[in-house]
């Protein structure tokens, strides 16, 4: 891939703002997720993101792509392997991106804000990798400003975040960890991508139960399932029409 060129430092100074984000143990631009075993993740993962990322990226394989906070490469690892060649990612975690480079991905060790904030009309599709959720509600607005800032005409978002509309354990999100600050529903994500100056923005559930050759997955789907069709009916005898009860919910947006 051919980098886009970075403006100079002196034309956008977001050099420290990263260090001034206000989460404090896991950080927005470094990934978070990837299991004990980090070479497993590459097969596992790349179940995930085909299930739930793939449907959503333009036809034309030749497109830009940024990731942001892709740790190990598990997602530019699935877009390469379906013939989206122009990807690039990063992460502010040298020891994750060690793991992408030893598989020859395309990964660097950058800053999210910075980064971004230096790449004008860049990409023609930007992923963050780690939930928003890790930025106060101003912060993320910020981010996805310069994310909207660093698309060309027509390009978009992929977004996610916890889901807060599960009554099984949209709490249980927040609580956990000091470094969420919020969590959204289907209306929620969209009106932060909104606010960023993004359009034809839609939500979407993100699947856990992808991996088709375990029998279990199936049980799993069946349980889900009928837990999420029951909160919708209760749901609605509470007049909300909520449709998204996934763990997590995604959103996408276009410049």
């Amino acid at each position: 891939m051919d980098h886009p060129a970075s403006e100079p430092a002196d034309s956008f100074r977001e050099n420290s703002r990263d260090e001034a984000l206000s989460a404090r143990l896991e950080s927005f631009d470094s990934y978070w997720q990837a299991p004990a075993d980090i070479e497993k993740g590459y097969a596992s993962f790349y179940q995930y993101y085909k299930s739930n990322y793939l449907p959503h990226m333009p036809a034309d394989a030749s497109v830009r792509i940024l990731v942001v906070s892709c740790g190990p490469g598990y997602l530019v690892n699935t877009l390469r392997q379906n013939g989206y060649m122009n990807v690039l990612g990063i992460d502010s975690d040298p020891e994750k991106i060690a793991h992408a480079t030893a598989r020859n991905l395309p990964c660097e060790t950058q800053r999210a804000f910075e980064f971004v904030g230096q790449n004008v009309d860049a990409f023609d599709v930007i992923i963050p990798e780690q939930e928003l959720n890790h930025l106060t509600i101003d912060e993320q607005i910020e981010f996805l400003k310069l994310c909207y800032r660093s698309l060309r005409s027509g390009g978009l978002i992929f977004a996610y975040g916890l889901n807060g509309a599960n009554p099984l354990v949209g709490s249980e999100n927040l609580a956990h960890n000091i470094d969420h600050f919020n969590t959204f529903t289907e209306y929620s994500i969209a009106q932060v991508l909104q606010l960023a100056g993004l359009k034809r923005v839609h939500a979407l559930p993100l699947k856990i139960y992808v991996f088709w050759k375990n029998p279990l997955n199936y049980v799993g789907l069946v349980v889900t399932g009928s837990l999420e069709l029951l909160f919708r009916i209760i749901y609605k005898m509470y007049g909300k029409n909520v449709k998204i009860l996934s763990k997590k919910v995604a959103a996408i947006g276009y410049k």
